[in-house]
């Protein structure tokens, strides 16, 4: 097992002491001056969009209701693996271990964004994201080449389904908690694991992680100090470079009992599938919880003719083609709809779509019902469209 101790990097003792001077009430002054900023005449006046430049220029961390996040520290967990932990804003409403965040960058005049798991939560407003550097991922060699501690993230509020029970009581816990994951996908259950040893979980826990070598074995020390903190805990590093893939019967032989144990599994779509498969047939009534990662959200897209969106409240009229959301498509028209997170999160692109057929470009459904409110950052129109514009 890899035991180098990780490269820090930490910010100023200045620049942690700005963050907490933050006030506590600016979450409650921020949602009244969202609701003065919606009156139709200041709406007809000011953009959402100006304020917000406005008070990133004042303080980067300010904002009406984006969680804006200070990087804290940068750990080097392997040669191509960063830890990022961050503080957050007063916006930022905690998380639960598993659960994951987008988070939005500006690169070359684009603003782009990815989804990362949490790998840790301590303090209520820190939070920590491991991203691992691909050789094509834009968003990943970005974060690895610019971001420093001191600077200041835009992330959405935490989302995802992939969790242990939320109750902290010992007897909501199964009794035996197994723990599986492959490459990138060790971060949430990282996290899983870091919450049973703070909740002083008294069950057995089997944490099987697959990696290609010890030198990519992300969180090689502090699983090593776990092993030897945690009582309850079976460690189990399969390098597949040396061993082979780490497959169901391989599986059942280091843990015989695998049907009396929920699990929790995230990793590669591909060994996943296998996985699956496996619980399927041969363990039928066992718990099985899953979450796939990649290094950015699959957008269901298909590229469709051009379409034409009328809109009713200007009257104005432009065309769409290929992947682009319909806020990008009416900024390039020249409309300004009021917006916010771009993500999908905040809700402030909504608007009525009377007629057409759209598509979500997170989930990738089709929906062509009449007078349906739509966000306009994660829709593709399909159809010509009418919208309330």
């Amino acid at each position: 097992m890899n035991t180098a101790t990780p490269a820090k990097t930490q910010p100023s003792a200045a620049a942690t002491a700005d963050l907490k001077t933050q006030t506590r009430a600016w979450p409650s002054m921020a949602r009244q001056v969202t609701s003065w900023l919606d009156q139709p005449l200041v709406t007809a006046m000011v953009r959402h969009s100006a304020i917000e430049d406005a008070l990133a220029a004042l303080h980067p961390m300010l904002s009406l209701s984006q969680v804006r996040a200070r990087v804290v520290s940068i750990t080097v967990e392997t040669p191509d693996t960063k830890t990022f932990v961050l503080q957050a804003n007063a916006h930022w409403q905690g998380a639960r271990s598993g659960q994951f965040v987008r988070l939005q960058q500006e690169i070359n005049g684009k603003r782009v964004e990815r989804v990362y798991s949490l790998s840790a939560l301590t303090e209520p407003c820190h939070l920590a994201i491991t991203v691992k550097r691909h050789t094509d991922g834009l968003v990943s060699q970005h974060l690895h080449a610019t971001l420093k501690a001191g600077d200041v993230v835009t992330i959405s509020q935490a989302a995802g389904d992939f969790c242990l029970p939320e109750s902290t009581e010992q007897k909501t816990l199964p009794k035996k908690i197994l723990l599986l994951s492959a490459g990138s996908g060790i971060t949430p259950v990282m996290a899983m694991l870091r919450s049973l040893r703070e909740q002083h979980y008294t069950g057995s826990v089997a944490f099987v992680h697959m990696c290609r070598n010890a030198q990519d074995l992300i969180f090689a020390a502090e699983l090593e100090h776990l092993q030897a903190q945690m009582l309850n805990l079976q460690l189990v590093t399969h390098f597949s470079q040396a061993q082979g893939r780490l497959d169901a019967k391989a599986l059942t032989a280091l843990l015989p009992d695998l049907a009396d144990y929920a699990t929790w599994m995230c990793g590669p779509s591909g060994w996943m599938d296998s996985m699956h498969a496996h619980w399927q047939q041969q363990l039928p009534n066992a718990t099985l919880h899953s979450e796939r990662f990649g290094s950015a959200p699959t957008l269901l897209v298909i590229e469709g003719a051009a379409a034409t969106i009328a809109c009713t409240t200007t009257g104005a009229t432009f065309t769409t083609q290929g992947a682009d959301n319909l806020l990008v498509h009416a900024e390039r028209a020249g409309l300004a709809p009021k917006h916010g997170c771009r993500m999908g999160i905040c809700a402030s692109c909504q608007c009525t779509k009377t007629s057409g057929t759209v598509q979500n470009l997170i989930t990738g459904e089709l929906s062509s019902a009449p007078n349906e409110t739509i966000r306009l950052c994660i829709s593709a129109a399909r159809s010509d469209l009418t919208l309330a514009l």
